[in-house]
């Protein structure tokens, strides 16, 4: 998946001529990577700096991190690091195709229930998600603290993580809560209330195992075991025959309202 700022910064970098980026600043001998002499391809030069600028927003916040913090932490010059990103909001826009393609750790929720979802097994399309949700996390706490970053200090990259990803989520995951309340098998409850139940059971825990409690002296059980349980209190309730008295409840009000 690429998203439309990766299409753009590919564009105008086809189309960009290497003085005008040398304009911004001028350093002079840029000199590749400082503790080995062996020039990296471009792609391979890119891949760096954007690896070494997430590890250091991720850490110090956007605020506190420059792009002559990320030259020196790369071992490339201030010049270097504009050739390849522009400008910041390039580089805030790698940083979300990074993370959106598979190179850089792919996500899909609607490619990870998309099988569930056609056989219209409720169970197996929040169990998935909130399983690649937990596992992703796991693997990458590191975009997970950067985006906490980016959201604390109102910063561009947390609205544009908020419209390529959040938003979609709401999108795709409550038009699949709509047809199943049509079926009869959902109860009549706003869609986003329903989605935003669900992904703050999972976010939570997320936020939980990686930030606060890593030691998970809370709660220990698996990434397994936490999906199925939190698909099983957004089914089923926690008050004993919920599923069935919530049921009844919707017939009755259907029939009142046909």
């Amino acid at each position: 998946m690429v998203s439309k700022y990766l299409l753009s910064l590919l564009k105008r970098e086809g189309n960009q001529e290497k003085p005008t980026v040398s304009k911004q600043i001028s350093t002079p001998n840029e000199t590749p990577f400082a503790s080995n002499s062996t020039r990296m391809a471009g792609e391979e030069r890119r891949e760096q700096i954007l690896r070494v600028a997430m590890s250091l927003f991720s850490n110090n916040g956007f605020r506190g991190t420059t792009t002559k913090e990320i030259a020196q932490a790369a071992g490339v010059s201030e010049a270097m690091v504009f050739r390849h990103f522009a400008t910041k909001e390039d580089l805030y826009a790698a940083i979300l195709d990074h993370k959106a393609c598979s190179g850089g750790g792919s996500f899909e929720p609607e490619l990870m229930a998309a099988d569930s979802i056609k056989r219209k097994d409720d169970r197996g399309v929040f169990e998935s998600l909130a399983l690649g949700a937990l596992d992703y996390h796991d693997q990458d706490p590191e975009f997970q603290r950067l985006l906490l970053h980016s959201a604390l200090e109102k910063h561009k990259l947390a609205q544009m993580f908020f419209d390529e990803f959040v938003l979609k989520v709401y999108q795709f995951l409550g038009s699949y809560i709509r047809e199943r309340q049509r079926d009869g098998a959902i109860t009549d409850v706003d869609p986003a209330l329903i989605v935003r139940s669900f992904i703050g059971m999972v976010m939570h825990h997320s936020l939980n195992n990686n930030l606060w409690d890593p030691k998970r002296r809370l709660l220990n059980i698996s990434n397994e075991a936490a999906a199925k349980q939190f698909t099983d209190i957004l089914l089923n309730g926690i008050t004993r025959n919920s599923a069935k008295r919530n049921g009844k409840r919707t017939r009755q009000d259907s029939s009142k309202n046909a």
